[in-house]
This record gives structure tokens, sequence and C-alpha cells, in this order.
């Protein structure tokens, strides 16, 4: 969700440069498929929340998966897992609950075991971790939410059978400030002082630890204690929250992935190898902020596949840089700012908010990186933003505003707040043509494997 996207052939070489051997994609299109076609690179695919209530009956499903998997998997393209829905069941992200999203977990599963796809592709639901009871305050009392308790049992059933994992988005930055416990405790390099000790004795130092229990045992309540466990969101934003900001995300990975491609597991399951999705690729500057700006800044990249950090992807926690996405072209190196003409400052602000409403400005957000600017830095922001978002184009007067901005050929970035110049763009969103619905989202996540030492990672793109 981008103003100007990567194609995908150059992020599937991005992926393959990296090593990176699992990604999962929320809602796709026909030409983000194909770019995967012999790339050997595994493929968790989603069916949208809003799309669940579609596919009502054998039949449905059935068809969905001739028309998705068999034709895809006919094309070389490797499919691992299908995600029922986006949190379907968590009430903190949506205005509704969609819980027939466990009915059709059974029927897209039977449906893939009946085209012979069932050993290769499993069918699951992700959740995120509010479909616990809220406010444990140690693992062992985790639980089901009552409301749902029921369908979870149902959901564990249908997974054991097919041995199909349950998966779990996570975000410790969230759970910390949200809880309000110590920031510390959300990085898993030990250097936090408040720890949770559990009624059996084990030691949580961490909030991943402490979440990936408390998810555990709330399955084996449920009488699934030992179906496999793969996280498959987490990550670090880098603006738009409490310490979310470059260094924590570095600081974050740097401990996190060495940490799981070790194999420790946690205090519940020590030894137990964890496999997890790293959310996510790329930033996306048009995703919706109803829940906070942050939502923006997730990526290890910036849309234009440059690193913003650096994060070692092989997990063996090394200061190096991912590799950078190869054939990018960017527009001319140019910036719309303010002219700085203050006598109506009414209008000023008037095509400042108009900015705003098109372009991302979230990093002026207090705390943001470009939090810190003036009056007329801010404005000049807003401006550019505008401007790049439009591709620069003036013929449909992208950098007016009513005659109090103008384009220059110095840039204005400073501090930590970077003046973006965007990218080509080089791939139009298939409008209407996404499998399943959301017709312009692309949106992808890389996984840190346990067989090999490799890290998935969530791409956000198209």
């Amino acid at each position: 969700m981008t103003s100007q996207r990567l194609i995908p052939s150059t992020v599937v070489d991005l992926f393959l440069q990296n090593g990176i051997p699992e990604v999962k994609v929320f809602s796709f299109s026909e030409n983000v498929m194909k770019a995967f076609s012999g790339s050997g690179i595994g493929l968790t695919i989603s069916i949208p929340n809003e799309v669940i209530h579609d596919i009502n009956s054998t039949n449905g499903a059935r068809e969905w998966v001739r028309k998705t998997i068999t034709r895809f998997v006919l094309k070389n393209i490797n499919i691992k897992y299908v995600n029922i829905g986006a949190e379907p069941f968590s009430p903190s992200f949506w205005s509704k609950t969609y819980l027939g999203a466990v009915d059709v977990l059974k029927m897209i599963q039977d449906a893939l075991n009946e085209a012979g796809h069932g050993d290769k592709t499993k069918a699951t639901i992700p959740h995120l971790t509010d479909i616990l009871k809220p406010n444990n305050t140690k693992p062992s009392e985790a639980e089901f939410r009552d409301d749902i308790k029921d369908l979870m049992i149902q959901s564990l059933q249908i997974l054991k059978e097919n041995n199909s994992p349950v998966m779990i988005d996570m975000f410790p930055i969230l759970f910390v400030n949200e809880n309000n416990l110590d920031i510390e405790f959300a990085f898993t390099d030990g250097k936090s002082t408040y720890f949770v000790v559990d009624d059996n004795g084990l030691n949580y130092t961490n909030a991943f630890d402490f979440m990936y229990d408390s998810i555990l045992w709330a399955m084996k309540k449920s009488g699934a204690p030992d179906l496999k466990l793969v996280v498959g969101q987490i990550g670090w934003p880098t603006d738009g929250y409490p310490d979310a900001n470059i260094a924590n995300a570095e600081r974050f990975y740097k401990s996190l992935l060495p940490r799981v491609e070790s194999n420790r597991g946690t205090p519940l399951r020590p030894g137990v190898p964890i496999d997890l999705y790293i959310h996510s690729l790329c930033d996306e500057n048009k995703m919706k902020t109803k829940f906070g700006a942050f939502q923006r800044h997730w990526g290890i990249y910036r849309n234009d596949g440059e690193p913003k950090f650096l994060i070692d992807l092989s997990g063996q926690g090394r200061d190096v840089y991912p590799t950078t996405a190869k054939g990018v072209t960017y527009m001319p190196k140019r910036w719309c700012i303010f002219n700085e003409d203050t006598s109506n400052l009414t209008k000023v602000k008037y095509e400042f908010e108009a900015a705003c409403q098109e372009a991302d400005c979230t990093s002026l957000a207090p705390g943001g990186s470009c939090s810190h600017l003036t009056y007329n830095q801010n404005v000049s922001y807003a401006f550019n933003r505008y401007f790049q978002v439009k591709s620069q184009k003036e013929d449909n007067k992208a950098c007016q505003f009513d005659g109090l901005a103008k384009v220059v050929p110095d840039n204005p970035s400073t501090g930590t707040c970077i003046f973006p110049v965007e990218i080509l763009e080089a791939e139009v969103a298939d409008r209407g043509a996404s499998i399943g619905g959301q017709g312009e989202r692309v949106y992808m996540v890389f996984k840190l494997t346990t067989l090999l030492p490799l890290l998935l990672i969530i791409l956000s793109f198209i």
C-alpha cells in the first residue's frame, strides 16, 4: 500500500538476494503471483476477512482451491499456507469479528486434501494475541476468550487432524506500552530489570517468551498441547509510536533473530524450533492509520528498496545491511517546499492539511522523526510529500498550493527527517484484480525458518 511501487520481479529478486525462503502475501494479484513462479520461495496467501462469508459451501471452497491453488501450483508456484482471514477474531483492530472463519478453515482444508494439495499446503487462521482473556499476569493464567473458546477448540481440532500449525501475530512494543511495562521488557537481549516468575518456576525476562508461552498455555487448556505454533507477524516500527525508531528496531532484531535461529525455544518449550515471520519488508505510506501512525512504518526497508538499519537476515547477528533492491529508478532530484509566504496563515493551514490528506505526514507527529521541524519546515515537508506522491507532475499543479510552493534542486532534509524523492512508478496496481478481494493491496512477510537458518519477512508492496 504505497504510492510508488516496486515491480514484483524486483521484489522477488530482493528476496532471493537475501536468501529468504518464505513470504506471506496478505492479498495478491496475478502479476505478483507470476513473479514467484520458479523461485522456490514458499508462499503464504490469504483469504481476506471480507471474503470469508463468500466461501460458504463445499463447492465454493473447491472452486476457490481450483482457481487459486491448483492454477498457481501448475505454474510452479510453491504455496505452503492458506491464511483464513487476517486476525478474524480480533476486537482490537476490527469493528466486527468474522466467526465463520472456522467453517471456512475446514472447507478449504478439505478441498485442498481432495485436490491432492493437502500434504504441501495447509490452511490455518492467523490470530492476534487478543484471542486471550485480558490482564494475564503470568503465562500459565492464559486462556482463550469466553466468546471464542468453543470456536478455538473446533479450529485446533481441525489443525490437529491435518498437521497444520497455529499462527499467532505478536508485537512486543505494543504489548509493553499497552500494559505499562518497562520498554526494556520488549527486547530479548536480557537488559530488562522487569521479569515474571510463573507458578511453575519458569522465569520470563522478555515479552516474546511471555506472549508465546501464553498462547501455548491456552492451547494446552483447549486440548492441543503439542500443535506447532508459528509466529505469523512480529516486528518493530521505526516511527509514529513511543520508542518506535531506527535504533530500537535494529536492537530488537539484533537479539531476537539469533535467539530464534539458535533453536533455544521458550521456557515452556525449551529446545523446540520456532518459525517466525518478520513484519515487514517495506514501509507503506498509503496504509490506513486508524490505529496509529506507526502502521506505515513497520518496514526493514523504505518503500524504494533501501534498508533502514542493520539487520542480519541469516540470524547470525552480524552488523550488516540486507541487500538493496536492484534496478530501482528514482524521479529527478528535486523537492517541493513552502515559499515562506506567511501573509495568510489560514490559507497555509488549509493547503498543509489538504496535502496531508493524500500524502503521508505521519513522521511529523509528536515523537516522530520529523517532529523537531520549524513551522516553515513542517509545511515544506507536507508539500514535498504530496509532490512526490503525485510523481512530481507539475502539469497537474502538484507543487502549486495556491501560490505557496516552489520546486528546488537542493535537498531540504534535516537531522533525522528525510524529505524523500520517490521512485518511478514502474508498477501500477491491478485495480480490482486481486484474487479474493482487496484489489490494490499486496502485503508480504518473511520468515525465520528452522531447517535453514534464514529469515522470512513480511513484504509490504504494490
